[in-house]
């Protein structure tokens, strides 16, 4: 089950899942309330959960959530790479904790070690101390979202910024889907002006 208020991250993920044989998105939340509704139903093996998301944010979700699921096993997936929040997020009850800058086998990988059963399991988590701002705040993009960010400028499609990073088109959306939330952008051209705004981009020399 995935839990975040960006429907159109949640929308990435989803394409991103589809791509692994063994995994099935079961039900889709965007906020901590709806997601403690639909667990009953859904009863989902792994849960990926947004740390930061209004009214009831992921960590009081997940302290809700394991007062009623002891057993339940869930993963967060989110903007913050601070070490103090993973911290919190473990102290909670998380089995791992994951920024969404995170390469999209690496996250597989971890959805089904925690499905195995792993604990304890931290990945794109920043040494720094000071937490980054929320994506809707501007918060910073990772080195391959500004790759991408910058292809988008140039004017490639889908399918050419995966030839040129070698990555996959379902990939290249991920990426696409966490630029768009984290600089709270509609569309690519939203993207890009506010990028722009933001001094994350420059003229192209094209």
């Amino acid at each position: 089950m995935l839990v975040d208020d960006h429907p159109v991250f949640r929308t990435g993920l989803v394409s991103l899942l589809r791509t692994a044989a063994d995994m099935v998105v079961v039900g889709q939340a965007g906020s901590g309330a709806a997601a403690l509704r639909m667990w009953q139903h859904c009863r989902p093996d792994v849960c990926l959960l947004d740390l930061y998301m209004p009214e009831l944010d992921g960590l009081e979700t997940l302290k809700l959530l394991r007062k009623a699921e002891p057993q339940s096993r869930v993963l967060f997936l989110t903007s913050s790479e601070a070490a103090a929040d993973a911290d919190r997020a473990m102290a909670a009850g998380a089995c791992g904790y994951v920024a969404k800058n995170v390469e999209h086998d690496s996250l597989l990988e971890t959805i089904r070690r925690v499905f195995g059963g792993a604990r304890g399991i931290r990945c794109g988590v920043s040494t720094g101390a000071a937490p980054l701002q929320r994506a809707r705040q501007d918060g910073p993009l990772s080195p391959r979202e500004l790759e991408v960010l910058h292809l988008l400028r140039d004017g490639l499609t889908t399918a050419a910024i995966a030839t040129t990073l070698g990555i996959t088109h379902r990939t290249v959306k991920f990426h696409i889907a966490a630029i768009l939330e984290k600089l709270n952008a509609a569309d690519r051209m939203g993207a890009i002006v506010k990028a722009f705004d933001l001094g994350l981009l420059q003229p192209s020399s094209r």
